[in-house]
């Protein structure tokens, strides 16, 4: 029998199959197996071995921790200016400590964390956080980074443990480590005020809590079953609550679980009873307990954000009613709708705002020349109406006239305030959307003619329903052309000021671009109403939040001449992104993936399909392999496959989102492929000492072929760190740069 090769072989014969008892184990390893173990363990005193084992797995973990660490702390306040999205991230961390209400595409923990982390740092929320370049000077900024750096740091000692679990072999776990550490992508997005780091490390705290739920099955419903079942509940909420992306894990951890209880249904040594006992336990600590956490994370965003700011417009009028500072905070105005009240209408899409127009004219050519109808973003004269009858002009405010109010179905004219003409639609197409039609003011104090007329509609409410402000989902429909009125999002030219184009679309189905509310709401006829009757419940906040979240994301379409990349390019490191400086007098920080790392990664995902499908189809098709080995293929199917299901569930979704990507979005699943490249060459390596066992390089090819893969990987993080920590003077392409010989592609741009 050829010597240890590794810990692989070992550990797996060793290690009773997931849900199933001892005797089982053995059977699936071989008595034979099992008896020469037994016979290699009565050869030394195991207490000392073992000993000796662990204390050298804790030392290595504690070399690879520190190593971690120094290599993210390193130059941690260089450069000492904003970088990229700091910009956004640090600013909304701002915003948190001066309890400013804003809006994000992503859940609020991240950002609370980075506002908690500045906050308890000394800093006092007041830089702005205006552009990249901008110099921290006196502002307290360190706090934020060593807060990212923090959580970066933990990502290497992370992995080195889920491989450990997942292979039982120390090399393939120091090979992963190495590789993470030593790359200078991650090592870059560890060092600034960003989600990515945040969002990383609950990625890989869920991964490593769920493989070692796994690995007590041997001792279900124990203490540390218990703990690690629950850590996993927990890490997959604050990857949700950090970004929407966290849905992968969680899908990941998800199929982990059903094909687990699938396994323990198909145990018919457990009674139903137990296994009902097995379902509840992860029904509350994979999904309960998520969720929970979750909600909480938002009802602490929404109680300290109570001060009106930036990100009020994207928000319903109701929303708004609840921040302090708004127009609409404590503010006192009739709750029903009636003919007679000046008004403004807001429309319910992200950014769009309220119902608008002034005395500029379209231009020639567009459509018919009558006065401008647009949306616009701020409170202004210019977006209140008065609300009438379609068939009289008598004044509905004239105290001799009852009050009448206006009913869902009523047909009504909408009267511009400051200029008296009608919100009026006809045949003509609209500016910028074709097959829409336009929406004009027409007519003369009033009086215009049978296209001002609109149909009030308010969404599923019965026919007879009053309108009430802020809270009524309401929709005008054009009586003569049978069109809605609605906003395309779209910017007009210089000659529509900007604003955006309004059009009355044939296309019926209800979105939120053809929705609408009252806001503002003025009848001297009417009794008012505090608003903080009308105010949102928190579940109503909490879906509101969710839907513009949405949009958001699916709004984050490029502009011209914006950056961007494509999912393909990320895992060959195609192109990088860059962080900090432009030319040979700046401070320049380039996030570029270390190449050996990377291209080894994908050679390593290649040589896996190839070797695992190899593998998997001889055991199916019954090939009996050698006892010694099948210790090294349960690894590399079970191990390796759920790395690559890792790896999947995080990039290839990306292949299917319209909005906006960039490089930074790959790396999550480069984790993966890091991992899975650390438990392949070890076992690659294992099987080439395994085959060469009788020749003296084969006693000793598995040491030397891990050395190599450390020392190459090293070496390359020597190269190309100052991508990472920063490069000054001559550019790559000059020769008496640095960094010259290293531009192995065209597309890099450093």
């Amino acid at each position: 029998m050829p010597p240890a090769i590794g810990g692989g072989l070992t550990g797996s014969e060793l290690r009773p199959r997931r849900g199933r008892c001892a005797p089982q184990a053995a059977r699936a390893v071989g008595r034979d197996t099992v008896r020469r173990v037994a016979a290699r363990s009565l050869k030394r005193p195991a207490w000392s071995s073992r000993s000796f084992e662990a204390a050298g797995r804790w030392a290595t973990l504690a070399v690879v921790t520190l190593l971690s660490f120094a290599t993210r702390f390193h130059r941690l306040d260089q450069p000492a200016h904003i970088c990229w999205d700091e910009t956004h991230f640090g600013k909304m961390g701002s915003y948190y400590i001066n309890r400013t209400f804003f809006f994000d595409v992503h859940p609020p923990l991240g950002k609370m964390l980075i506002g908690l982390a500045g906050y308890l740092s000394g800093y006092d929320g007041t830089f702005l956080f205006e552009k990249p370049g901008d110099r921290y000077e006196h502002h307290s900024y360190m706090g934020m980074r060593g807060f990212c750096a923090f959580l970066g740091s933990w990502l290497i000692p992370f992995a080195y443990l889920t491989v450990l679990d997942l292979s039982k072999s120390f090399p393939a776990a120091l090979l992963t480590a190495a590789l993470l550490t030593f790359d200078t992508g991650c090592l870059t997005l560890s060092q600034y005020i960003l989600l990515d780091p945040i969002l990383m490390f609950f990625i890989m705290a869920a991964m490593l809590s769920m493989v070692k739920y796994n690995s007590c099955a041997d001792r279900p419903f124990s203490a540390p079953w218990w703990f690690w079942l629950s850590l996993t509940g927990i890490s997959l909420a604050g990857a949700l609550g950090v970004k929407f992306v966290g849905l992968f894990i969680i899908l990941q951890v998800g199929l982990n679980t059903i094909s687990d209880l699938w396994q323990l249904f198909g145990d018919l040594s457990l009674s139903l009873v137990t296994v009902g006992k097995h379902l509840t336990a992860r029904i509350l600590c994979l999904i309960v307990l998520p969720l929970v956490l979750y909600v909480t994370i938002f009802a602490v965003h929404v109680m300290v954000l109570n001060k009106s700011g930036p990100g009020d417009g994207f928000f319903s009028s109701a929303f708004q009613a609840r921040l302090s500072g708004n127009s609409l905070h404590n503010a006192s105005i009739p709750e029903y709708l009636a003919y007679g009240s000046v008004i403004t209408v807001k429309n319910l899409r992200m950014a769009i705002g309220y119902l608008h127009s002034h005395r500029h004219l379209y231009p020639e050519g567009i459509g018919a020349r009558q006065q401008q109808v647009t949306t616009y973003l701020h409170k202004d004269y210019n977006n209140l109406w008065i609300i009438k009858k379609h068939n009289t002009n008598t004044d509905p405010l004239d105290p001799s006239f009852p009050v009448e109010f206006v009913r869902h179905g009523d047909i009504v004219r909408l009267e511009h305030k400051e200029t008296t003409r009608n919100l009026h639609s006809h045949y003509h197409e609209a500016p910028l959307t074709r097959k829409h039609y336009q929406v004009t003011g027409y007519g003369i104090n009033g009086t215009g003619d049978s296209n001002d007329f609109w149909k009030i509609e308010v969404v599923n409410r019965k026919y007879g329903n009053r309108i009430k402000v802020l809270r009524s989902r309401i929709r005008f429909i054009h009586l003569v052309t049978g069109c809605v009125l609605g906003s395309s999002g779209k910017i007009l030219p210089r000659w529509g000021w900007e604003q955006l184009e309004v059009t009355c679309t044939p296309y019926l189905k209800e979105t939120s671009n053809s929705i609408w509310n009252i806001e503002d709401h003025i009848n001297p006829k009417l009794p008012n109403i505090s608003l903080d009757v009308l105010q949102p419940s928190f579940s109503e906040i909490l879906l509101e939040s969710h839907m513009v979240m949405i949009r958001g994301n699916n709004g984050l379409k490029p502009k011209d001449n914006e950056f961007t990349s494509k999912p393909w390019h990320w895992p060959i490191n195609y192109q990088g992104l860059r962080f900090s400086g432009a030319n040979d007098t700046d401070f320049r920080v380039y996030l570029l993936g270390n190449p050996v790392v990377w291209w080894l990664n994908l050679v390593s995902i290649v040589l896996y399909l190839l070797l695992g499908s190899t593998i998997a189809i001889a055991i199916k098709r019954g090939v009996q392999l050698p006892a010694e080995l099948e210790g090294l293929t349960r690894v590399l199917l079970r191990g390796g496959g759920q790395l690559l299901l890792g790896w999947t569930l995080h990039y290839f979704p990306f292949f299917l989102m319209g909005r906006i990507l960039y490089f930074h979005h790959y790396f999550p699943a480069m984790l993966f492929s890091s991992m899975l490249t650390g438990i392949l060459w070890d076992t690659l390596l294992q099987l080439c000492a395994w085959g060469l066992a009788s020749s003296p390089v084969g006693r000793r090819i598995h040491a030397m072929g891990i050395v190599s893969l450390l020392l190459a990987t090293a070496y390359s993080f020597y190269l190309f760190h100052p991508l990472a920590y920063g490069m000054v003077g001559p550019l790559a392409q000059e020769p008496e740069s640095p960094m010259a010989g290293l531009r192995w592609l065209e597309s890099w741009e450093f």
